[in-house]
């Protein structure tokens, strides 16, 4: 489950596009932030992804990926032409290709390595569904099966895309777009793949074109139901639209970090997901938000604003630019915990707060937001800066925040808790931070 939301330069308060995602994954499955650089390769190369290994493009462009840590692409990212994709899981009566294949993540990213623009990026990844299609397990503990829409935008222009097998419909934004698990393109879309409709008919989806509507004929209702997608799509498009002319980077942090009504208790419901998910208890509520990333595409020099760590809103939202080497992302995390890691650093802090989020998220979220009103606006500055004095000024935000983030650990666990979470909830955690290796605070 993802949500991912973009607004166009008419909608914001600077009219530079702005570009954001939540990606969310199972709890321990960890994310991974990763610079790769530009490169040339020799005619004949190949490039190998998560399953399948394909013929590999001349020359590959530099790349910030926001990842799951075992997959070879990402769940969002950007490159050195301002360049930035989301992809969304989306439930189609479209038969899953379970064999190994390229997945949606892959897709994304071979999408970012190959284009200079939105529109390129869309060329890119339909020429390669229309060669390879997609398929293959992209869950990590558990099987999960499912197709993909994708959010492109670059700094003067953004699409929808969303596909069921190898259909797929896109959709130019013309101010302020949402995506979440659901399709969303209806009976007009600016480009399709030449079967879109003749598919739906032969399957008695509809009986033609005057009455297709791609999401109603190809979408899988009951899961789609399931993922909440139309209430967490309707809150950000609603964020967005209501501050239309005004939009800045804080203000699409804030739609990430949505939780519906405040206050929030993650503990509270067995089924129902906000846009900052929080795992619970039960099957419906098996994901947690592993990763945001939130970015100002201005035409020259892009910021990019991630957390490398889950729930963005235990998280600090950090700088980052490609153009210069980035030390800032340490070892690459795995399925157990491990303090040299950015992600399980942080996820010690986030499940400590889980005992009991209501008492214990306050503690610290004031000293965040105070943190992120002065890096944010320093940041977006620093786009005018040598490459080098943006690295280091991005050093120093990581290393601020991680220092911050140890403070609150250490606050958060020292408190009491009111017990009041559910057996259930608790068992839960438990079960989850047992199969990490977490350590006993976080029970």
């Amino acid at each position: 489950m993802c949500d991912t939301l973009v607004a166009l330069g008419s909608a914001t308060a600077d009219g530079i596009v702005l570009f954001a995602k939540n990606s969310d994954r199972e709890p321990n499955e960890a994310h991974h932030l990763l610079r790769v650089p530009r490169a040339q390769h020799p005619a004949g190369s190949t490039v190998t992804c998560t399953y399948l290994t394909i013929p590999q493009a001349p020359t590959t462009y530099e790349v910030l990926l926001a990842k799951p840590f075992w997959i070879w692409g990402a769940e969002m990212g950007a490159n050195e032409h301002g360049v930035a994709i989301g992809n969304e899981a989306v439930f189609t009566r479209v038969p899953y290709e379970k064999q190994g294949g390229l997945l949606g993540m892959d897709l994304l990213r071979l999408g970012l390595e190959r284009a200079r623009t939105a529109r390129e990026a869309l060329d890119v990844i339909t020429a390669l569904l229309a060669e390879y299609g997609q398929g293959g397990n992209s869950g990590f503990r558990h099987k999960f099966y499912y197709h993909n829409s994708f959010l492109i935008a670059d700094p003067r222009d953004a699409w929808v895309l969303e596909t069921a097998g190898r259909h797929w419909a896109a959709e130019q934004v013309k101010d302020v777009r949402a995506i979440s698990n659901g399709l969303t393109i209806g009976s007009t879309w600016d480009l399709a793949s030449d079967d879109l409709v003749s598919y739906a008919v032969e399957r008695g989806w509809c009986g033609g074109r005057d009455d297709f509507h791609f999401a109603n004929c190809y979408s899988d209702t009951l899961y789609t139901r399931l993922s909440a997608c139309r209430y967490r799509r309707m809150t950000t498009e609603q964020a967005l639209r209501g501050q239309i002319g005004t939009l800045t980077v804080p203000a699409i942090i804030a739609a990430l970090r949505s939780h519906g009504q405040e206050p929030y208790n993650p503990a509270s419901g067995l089924t129902g997901a906000e846009v900052c998910m929080h795992a619970a208890f039960g099957p419906v509520r098996a994901s947690q938000t592993v990763g945001s990333m939130a970015s100002s595409l201005a035409p020259d020099v892009q910021t990019h604003f991630v957390t490398g760590t889950a729930a963005p809103c235990t998280s600090i939202f950090k700088p980052v630019w490609l153009g210069a080497d980035l030390d800032l992302f340490g070892p690459i995390p795995d399925g157990r915990y491990d303090a040299t890691t950015l992600f399980w650093r942080h996820e010690a802090l986030h499940r400590a707060t889980l005992r009991d989020y209501p008492a214990l998220a306050p503690l610290y979220q004031p000293e965040r937001d105070a943190l992120e009103q002065r890096i944010i606006p320093e940041a977006l500055a620093f786009r005018h800066t040598a490459p080098d004095d943006r690295a280091a000024f991005a050093s120093r935000c990581f290393a601020e925040a991680a220092a911050a983030e140890a403070r609150w650990r250490a606050e958060v666990e020292a408190a009491p808790v009111s017990g009041s979470t559910s057996l259930l909830y608790r068992r839960a955690w438990r079960a989850r931070n047992r199969a990490a290796g977490m350590p006993r605070e976080s029970d």
